[in-house]
């Protein structure tokens, strides 16, 4: 992971990459483009159009709990067309670990409520304590995680990327990138 996707240093932090390319061609002639690439007998990748957002997945022999997605939109925007993606795990695998740090935040929450209610009376507060300073390191914790499955997945990120950049090979990018 020494280069960052789309060479933006933030998308080193981030779980999900982002970039944003502009380009003088029409947005149907964009995603005509992705359509034909997707149809194509050749084309390793499995992926999806529906109007203005395209879903590019790796091949399922190379699937692993890791795998990440592109999800691409396309939209018009002053005279240009914006091509937006999003590196990321698929969605089923994002919504578990956003339900795992939600739980620990009410955990934290939970325990937080307990412990000030038990020090305002006088009484042991020793394990609702604990649990408050344990539940930000298992926060902190599961961004490390997801951190190492983005490593676990950066070189199918990089092959997805690549795709999408040979598949807008031919237009005409705006010269402000």
């Amino acid at each position: 992971m020494k280069d960052p996707i789309h060479q933006d240093e933030l998308n080193r932090i981030l779980l999900k990459p982002r970039f944003k390319l502009r380009y003088t061609d029409k947005k149907e002639d964009i995603i005509a483009q992705f359509r034909k690439d997707l149809a194509d007998e050749k084309c390793r990748f499995p992926g999806k159009v529906v109007d203005h957002h395209i879903v590019i997945d790796v091949p399922v022999e190379e699937e692993s709990f890791w795998s990440p997605q592109l999800h691409v939109e396309v939209e018009e925007e002053g005279g240009m067309t914006i091509v937006k993606g999003i590196l990321g795990p698929k969605p089923k695998i994002w919504t578990f670990f956003i339900f795992l740090h939600f739980a620990v935040a009410v955990t934290f929450f939970v325990f937080f409520v307990i412990f000030y209610s038990n020090w305002s009376l006088d009484q042991d507060y020793t394990f609702s304590l604990t649990m408050c300073v344990l539940m930000p390191i298992i926060w902190i914790l599961l961004y490390f995680v997801g951190q190492l499955g983005k490593k676990f997945g950066y070189r199918q990120m990089q092959e997805l990327h690549s795709f999408l950049l040979e598949a807008l090979k031919d237009k005409t990018p705006v010269n402000d990138q």
